[in-house]
C-alpha cells in the first residue's frame, strides 16, 4: 500500500492551499512546562527509533522533546497558519499574508528569534537549481548482472555483500529530496513497491501537490540506491526500505528549504530510520540577505547544518553530497556536508579521478571534507522515461555510497552508526593520503568488512595474487607475486584490529616488493591490505620482537 504516516508528536500538518505566501522562522529560547516527558518517549518517538537509541548506548534527551505547544499557540492567535515544527532546533515555520510578522512577535519573552525565510514570489521568476546536473544516454557496457552500475558498484568492492545477500534487508532509509517523479509507475522501482520497500512519503514543500507529479531529482538519486533492473541498473541497496521525503523546492531557493530538511530529518528519525540521504546543498539564496559564506561552512553553523549534526547524533548515519561547485564562484564544499557528524561525498569516475565540478574542501575549520567520495560521473540512473540514462552530479554519488553503507550495516546489525562510518572512511583508496577533492577517497567493502570483523577474514579464499613472508614478521615483510601484475602503484596499510593505521606504503608494483623497517613496529596481530588496480587482497600478519 502507498501512504504516508504521520506520527504524533511530530506537529506536521497537512495544510490547505491558502494565498498566503510569506515564510518565517520563529525561534523559541526555551521548551519549558513541556507536556513531553523524557520517561515516556514512546509518545513522540516511534518504537524503532527508541530502539536505536537503545542498541547504541544514546540517551532521550530535551533536544527529542517536542516544541512547547502553548508557545506554538501564542504565535497562532496572529493571523498565520502553522508549517511545520523542529524540536531539535526549538522553532516553527509559519506562514501568513503580512511581511512585518516580526513586529508582532517582539514583545514576547519566549521568543528568541524571527527570521523571514521566504518571501511572497508570486510574481518573481523562478529558476531550476539543479540544472548543472548532466544526464545522457547510456553506452552499452558488456554485463550480466549489473549493466550500466557495473563500475558504481565494483570500485567499492560493493558486490562482495551482495553476492552474500547483503543488500539492504532491513534497513530503513530516508530520502530528503526535491521530488519522486514517476517512482509509482517507472520500471527501477517495481520490486521496491511489490515487496513493500515503500515505507511512506512525506512533502514539506507543499502537501497538496500530486506527490508522483513533482520533480525528478529524487526519484533518480533512489535508483542509484533502490533501483533493481537486472542486467541494467542494480542499486547499492535494492532490497532496503525506503522513507521518501520532498523538502526541497526545485523551482526556487530560499532558506526555508533548511528549515524544511531539518523538519524532514526529524520525521525520519521519529519514524525510526537508520540512514538519511541528502543530495542537496545550500549556499546562497535568492534573498541575499540570507546568504551563507565559506566561513559559515565550519561544521556547525547553518541551521540546516545544525539540524544534520543532530541526525547523526540520534544514530543515524547521515550521507550528504559535497556539491557541483569547483567550476564556480563558490567553490568549496556546500552545507550541510560540512557538519562534523556528516559525511560530505565527494564524486569521482570510474578511474578513481576527481570530477570537475566536484566541491573542494575543506570545512571552514580546516577539518577534513569531502569525507569519503564514490562515483558521481557517469553515474547509471533511471531516467523520467523509462530508461537507463548516465548522471553527472555528486548528488548520485551520495546515494550510491548511502545504499552500499546500508548494505553493510546489514552484515554487522550489532555495530553503531559511528563504528560503520569509521570503517568506511578508514577504507577510503586515500586514507593514509586523504586530499580536499575526495577525503579518505572511494571506500572498499573488503576492506571495511575486514576493519569490521578482522577475525573473519579469509585469507585463503582472498589471497591469489602474492605471497607474503616471513610470517611472524620481525623487520621486514616481503610480498613476492605469483601472476602477471599489471602497470601501476600499489597501495599497501598495515592495520591494528581496532583499525588504526599503523604503517602505509605506496610503491610501484612489481615482482617482488620489500616492506623494511618494522624492527619498532609494536607487535600483535594485523591486517596488511594490498590494493592493485584490479583489487585489494587482506593477510594476517603475526608482529614479534
Amino acid at each position: 500500500m502507498r501512504y504516508t504516516i504521520l506520527l504524533l508528536g511530530t506537529l506536521l500538518l497537512g495544510l490547505q492551499q491558502i494565498n498566503a505566501q510569506n515564510y518565517f522562522w520563529i525561534g523559541f529560547a526555551d521548551k519549558n512546562n513541556s507536556e513531553y516527558s523524557l520517561d515516556h518517549p514512546g509518545t513522540y518517538l516511534s518504537e524503532r527509533a527508541i530502539q536505536r537509541r537503545i542498541n547504541q548506548n544514546i540517551s532521550i534527551d530535551s533536544l527529542d522533546l517536542p516544541v512547547n505547544q502553548n508557545y506554538i499557540d501564542s504565535v497562532l492567535t496572529l493571523d498565520v497558519e502553522l508549517v511545520h515544527a523542529s524540536k531539535w532546533l526549538n522553532g516553527i515555520t509559519v506562514r501568513c499574508d503580512s511581511a512585518t510578522l516580526a513586529d508582532s512577535l517582539g514583545y514576547w519573552s519566549f521568543i528568541r528569534e524571527v527570521q523571514l525565510t521566504k518571501p511572497d514570489i508570486t510574481s518573481k521568476s523562478i529558476r531550476n537549481k539543479f540544472a548543472d546536473e548532466q544526464k545522457s544516454d547510456l553506452s552499452p557496457i558488456d554485463t550480466s548482472v549489473y549493466g550500466a552500475s557495473v563500475h558504481q558498484i565494483g570500485m567499492m568492492e560493493g558486490q562482495l555483500l551482495h553476492n552474500e545477500n547483503f543488500r539492504g534487508q532491513g534497513i530503513q532509509i530516508a530520502v530528503l529530496d526535491a521530488g519522486f517523479y514517476k517512482v509509482d509507475e517507472l520500471p527501477a522501482f517495481d520490486s521496491l513497491w511489490m515487496n513493500n520497500q515503500i515505507l511512506g512519503t512525506k512533502d514539506f514543500v507543499n502537501p497538496n501537490d500530486d506527490f508522483f507529479s513533482t520533480y525528478s531529482h529524487g526519484m533518480s538519486v533512489l535508483s542509484c540506491m533502490g533501483g533493481n533492473l537486472p542486467g541494467e541498473l542494480i542499486g547499492t541497496a535494492p532490497k532496503a526500505s525506503y522513507w521518501l521525503l520532498r523538502s526541497e523546492d526545485a523551482n526556487s531557493e530560499y532558506i526555508i528549504e533548511e528549515d524544511n530538511w531539518v523538519a524532514a530529518a526529524e520525521y525520519a528519525d521519529s519514524v525510526g530510520a537508520d540512514v538519511i540521504n541528502s543530495s542537496l546543498g545550500y549556499t546562497d539564496f535568492q534573498d541575499a540577505s540570507t546568504n551563507h559564506v565559506y566561513a559559515d561552512m565550519d561544521g556547525n553553523t547553518t541551521r540546516v547544518t545544525r539540524g544534520a549534526n543532530i541526525a547523526a547524533s540520534r544514530g543515524m548515519l547521515v550521507f550528504s553530497s559535497a556539491g557541483n561547485e569547483r567550476n564556480n564562484s563558490w567553490f568549496r564544499i556546500v552545507a550541510p556536508s560540512d557538519g562534523k557528524n556528516v559525511i560530505g561525498v565527494g564524486a569521482v569516475d570510474m578511474n578513481f579521478y576527481p570530477a570537475y565540478f566536484s566541491s573542494a574542501g575543506p570545512a571552514a575549520d580546516g577539518s577534513l571534507k569531502p569525507n569519503v567520495s564514490a562515483m558521481g560521473y557517469q553515474t547509471a540512473i533511471q531516467r523520467t522515461d523509462g530508461s537507463v540514462g548516465l548522471g553527472n552530479g555528486t548528488s548520485f554519488a551520495s546515494p550510491v555510497l548511502a545504499g552500499m553503507a546500508a548494505s553493510l550495516w546489514q552484515a554487522y546489525p550489532d555495530k553503531t552508526a559511528e563504528e560503520i562510518k569509521d570503517a568506511i572512511e578508514k577504507s577510503g583508496h586515500l586514507y593514509a593520503t586523504p586530499d580536499s577533492l575526495q577525503g579518505y577517497g572511494v571506500p572498499n567493502m573488503r576492506v571495511a568488512t575486514s576493519l569490521l570483523n578482522p577475525v573473519s577474514v579469509d585469507v585463503t579464499s582472498q589471497n591469489k595474487t602474492w605471497t607474503v613472508f616471513p610470517n611472524p614478521v620481525k623487520d621486514r615483510i616481503v610480498l613476492q607475486s605469483t601472476t602477471n601484475l599489471q602497470a601501476g602503484n600499489l597501495d599497501i596499510k598495515l592495520y591494528a584490529l581496532d583499525g588504526r593505521v599503523i604503517k602505509s606504503w605506496q610503491v610501484p608494483a612489481a615482482p617482488s616488493v620489500t616492506l623494511n623497517n618494522l624492527e619498532t613496529t609494536e607487535t600483535g596481530i594485523f591486517l596488511l591490505l594490498v590494493k592493485t588496480n584490479t583489487g585489494v587482497e587482506t593477510f594476517k600478519i603475526n608482529k614479534i620482537r
